[in-house]
């Protein structure tokens, strides 16, 4: 069975627990995740999968339970350990009786505060977490009884962080003010030149601020809180949806970047998701 982003929604409400950070950290944090499989094995002996189209941002994958499987785009590799891992891809993830995942899914992560990271030289796969999170945190998030203390440990952790770095680095609060405000206000059309003109800062700062801390452009960045906003208003409120509200300018327009954030190599897989393209033709 292939559990499938957007199309299959109940499957990852109901079996991931899910803490949306709020406050200052939600610049840096989108929520904190574990997975809740034990009802699963019953009806899925062999297993099943979980399909996520591309994102902004990346996960710090903490592995509470048995090897698993990660493919990201064409490459499929077995997980044993804790991992990191770039959201701008598909990604499918293979999971068999005893496996469970806890993770964070970070716009930009504090740990630039701290070391030295290019987010866009990881950027083809799947990468060890160990040069990326304080060790001993690690180790006490995996050694808490429950969800709610390895979120507890996380905010307190993180919260310490920013606010012994608070107003320390600009690349970071200039890129995290950014993708706030196009996602409150659909802000997605801004060029690199208008808004570096917004920070007193040259557009060449600007995308090396983006690349650094999320590992792609400013253009890239946005256009992809772009669809992913668009397409979850068709699933969740179709009948209120307007590709116009998201600054696509016709319905052509609009239909060219869903189905290339919807594309695959195999059409049966590419099937599920042809019902949003036809919800979507009639709403402008």
């Amino acid at each position: 069975m292939q559990h499938v982003e957007f199309v299959h929604s109940n499957h990852f409400e109901e079996n991931y627990t899910r803490y949306y950070v709020t406050g200052p950290l939600s610049l840096f944090i989108d929520f904190i995740w574990q997975t809740k499989f034990d009802n699963l094995w019953t009806k899925y002996p062999r297993g099943f999968s979980d399909v996520l189209f591309p994102n902004l941002g990346y996960s710090y994958l903490i592995n509470l339970g048995t090897v698993y499987d990660m493919q990201v785009d064409r490459h499929r590799s077995r997980v044993r350990g804790d991992g990191f891992l770039p959201r701008l891809h598909h990604i499918e993830a293979f999971h068999q009786p005893g496996n469970v995942l806890f993770g964070i899914k970070f716009r930009v992560s504090p740990v630039l505060f701290e070391k030295k990271v290019n987010f866009s030289e990881y950027n083809k796969g799947m990468y060890p977490l160990s040069y990326l999170m304080d060790p001993l945190i690690l180790q006490q998030v995996k050694s808490a009884d429950n969800f709610n203390l390895r979120v507890k440990l996380l905010l307190q952790y993180y919260k310490e962080v920013t606010d012994h770095y608070k107003g320390s680095l600009k690349a970071i609060h200039v890129v995290t003010e950014i993708l706030q405000d196009a996602i409150d206000k659909n802000g997605f059309t801004s060029s690199v030149e208008e808004l570096a003109a917004g920070y007193d800062i040259s557009s060449r700062t600007l995308q090396r601020y983006f690349e650094t801390s999320t590992g792609v452009g400013s253009k890239q960045a946005l256009q992809v809180l772009r669809i992913r906003k668009a397409v979850s208003q068709i699933v969740n409120a179709p009948e209120s949806f307007s590709f116009t509200q998201y600054g696509y300018y016709d319905y052509s327009h609009f239909h060219k970047h869903l189905r290339s954030f919807l594309q695959k190599e195999s059409i049966a897989y590419l099937q599920p998701h042809l019902q949003l393209l036809k919800r979507a033709k009639t709403k402008g």
